[in-house]
């Protein structure tokens, strides 16, 4: 699902020039997003409980580690829902209102919401601010769906990938695609959470129970496998004469 910009005019250039850091969205694009989100949900949770290092202070490694986003966005959630008891429709709320914000800030600096566009200072903040905040979005929504419903892990999974699923088919037939991509890019978030949910709890609440290591280094694993293999091959590159993105 890509996201190419939706402008006219030519986007203006703002701040230092340099080259795309995003990769190219491709199908590896969401694999690795996928194995990401969810080795995000389970590595936060191997080291908040198996390794007892605390949920505030394991909030407060990974928002100063900021690349590992998925792990940080995912413990706001859990830190105001856990500790703060902010119910789940008011952060979902929160949450929604300040992405709104910051794609409305961020239109309005660069006239663009492009992923394919990220070549300045400002646009790769605005770009992190909003994977930022769509993981804390999605953590939330995706754990208030849970609450409202008490589906087991495996059913919860379905929900999330029926919804991208939808917004692929509606994107084929003309939706926007820079729309198309980021609702798809907030609901890997639920995707990933209910998979690593459905990975981590016991037989007895409908997971498979393999536990917050055994997950992490599993998807560690591969998500580096896939990095490597991608690297080497070079199979996720577009040609350069190819649909303009």
């Amino acid at each position: 699902m890509d996201a190419p910009t939706i402008t006219a005019t030519r986007p203006r250039a703002t701040g230092h020039q340099m080259l795309n850091k995003v990769p190219e969205v491709t199908i590896w694009f969401w694999i690795i997003k996928i194995l990401c989100t969810t080795v995000g949900e389970s590595f936060a949770d191997y080291i908040n409980t198996t390794l007892g290092f605390g949920l505030t202070n394991t909030m407060l490694l990974f928002t100063a580690v900021f690349v590992v986003v998925s792990v940080a966005g995912t413990l706001y959630t859990d830190m105001g829902t856990d500790q703060l008891h902010i119910p789940l429709w008011v952060s979902s709320t929160v949450f929604a209102v300040l992405l709104a914000v910051v794609f409305g800030v961020w239109w309005i600096r660069e006239r663009t919401l492009s992923i394919h566009s990220i070549n300045t200072t400002p646009r790769e903040a605005f770009y992190w601010l909003t994977v930022l905040v769509t993981f804390a979005l999605g953590t939330a929504t995706g754990d208030w769906t849970l609450e409202l419903t008490n589906w087991t892990p495996g059913v919860s999974v379905l929900l999330p990938l029926g919804l991208i699923a939808a917004i692929a088919l509606l994107w084929k037939f003309g939706a926007s695609p820079v729309l198309s991509f980021w609702l798809a890019y907030i609901l890997t978030r639920p995707l990933g959470a209910s998979l690593g949910d459905y990975l981590l709890q016991p037989h007895s609440a409908g997971g498979l129970g393999l536990g917050t290591g055994v997950t992490t280094f599993a998807f560690l694993a591969v998500i580096i496998a896939a990095v490597t293999y991608l690297t080497i091959s070079r199979a996720d590159v577009q040609a350069a004469d190819g649909p303009a993105a």
